[in-house]
């Protein structure tokens, strides 16, 4: 299933508008984030947008307190909006830990954390950006240590931030591809272009080799692809190109 993350259009508001937009495009799936079910208000908010353009939200992100703090709340997001796989994007950097063991027990923080939506038969995972792949002072890489303390943990690997986290996306499908049930589809520009735009591009017209990788993925049994651009210049432009070049591949 391709999917949209909203967050690429959260600079291009209302919602609304948004998700007219991805339908007209033939965009059927979403992913939501933090924001678009903070309360009872967004979340309404939210169902009547997606309901009113035909569109479904398979997977959401949630932070991390919304999951431990009030997971009552993120199950009832789940249930009003039809998600099943539910994602822990982030951890600030001032709270990351700085060791193996360190990061070991943050994959078991968030193994307990996920322990209520796996027994209401939701899958529950981790979404990286660059700094689990670069390694700590003892040498250890923190997404290896995260998976290794939640071994019931889902990936939803973003591989755009893999490589610029100096990784081999290929070598992390193919050692964990087995609880890689989501990816983010996305785009790094060549070096020095679309500087506004913080180097990503649109998928299809950047660097990343994105025929091989897909085959990867689909081979390893990815179940969702969500197309993402963390600061796209045009929204539209960003899906509607980005979508024509995922179905193609």
């Amino acid at each position: 299933m391709i999917a949209y993350q909203l967050y690429s259009s959260r600079k291009f508001p209302p919602l609304e508008a948004t998700a007219k937009m991805l339908a007209a495009a033939g965009i059927q799936d979403t992913e939501g984030f933090g924001g678009l079910y903070a309360d009872a208000t967004t979340l309404a908010a939210t169902a009547a947008a997606l309901k009113g353009a035909g569109l479904a939200m398979r997977t959401g992100h949630f932070g991390l307190a919304q999951v431990e703090d009030t997971p009552d709340w993120a199950l009832e997001v789940a249930r009003t909006l039809g998600i099943e796989r539910i994602f822990v994007p982030h951890i600030m950097a001032d709270l990351r830990p700085t060791d193996a063991a360190g990061w070991r027990a943050f994959g078991a923080r968030l193994e307990k954390a996920g322990a209520p939506f796996r027994a209401a038969g939701l899958g529950f995972g981790w979404h990286n950006h660059d700094f689990e792949f670069k390694a700590c002072a003892d040498g250890s890489i923190p997404e290896a240590c995260i998976l290794e303390g939640g071994p019931s943990l889902e990936v939803e690997l973003d591989v755009a931030w893999v490589i610029r986290g100096g990784a081999d996306p290929i070598a992390w499908i193919k050692q964990y591809g087995h609880r890689i049930t989501a990816a983010h589809v996305k785009d790094i520009a060549a070096k020095g272009e679309n500087l506004a735009e913080d180097g990503w591009a649109d998928v299809g017209y950047g660097t990343v080799d994105w025929k091989t990788i897909m085959a990867a993925l689909k081979a390893a049994g990815c179940k969702h692809f969500v197309m993402e651009h963390d600061n796209p210049a045009d929204d539209k432009r960003f899906a509607t190109r980005s979508f024509a070049a995922v179905q193609a591949l």
